[in-house]
């Protein structure tokens, strides 16, 4: 499933233009040059969406970390061990 979080890899600043451009699979200079050009003719609007998106996105997580969920039957048995008597 697709998610859209900031780059760790494709980053100038934050990471913002880099994840919208792995998820919607245009260049990261595209993205880049497309917020750039809609900053100057928006008056700076597009810097306070930047930063919100900054904040609200979550980070990429890294390539090694990918969380896996087992199933159930991949989950080793293991055999119960009584306790030791008291003394």
């Amino acid at each position: 499933m697709k998610q859209l979080t900031r780059s760790r890899d494709d980053k100038w600043v934050g990471g913002v233009c880099g994840g919208i451009a792995t998820y919607t699979g245009l260049d990261a200079n595209l993205i880049r040059i497309m917020v750039a050009v809609g900053t100057v003719l928006g008056f700076g609007s597009l810097i306070v969406a930047y930063v919100v998106a900054w904040i609200l996105m979550p980070a990429a997580q890294p390539a090694g970390q990918q969380t896996v969920w087992a199933q159930a039957t991949d989950v080793p048995t293991t055999e119960s061990v009584p306790a030791p008597p008291s003394a």
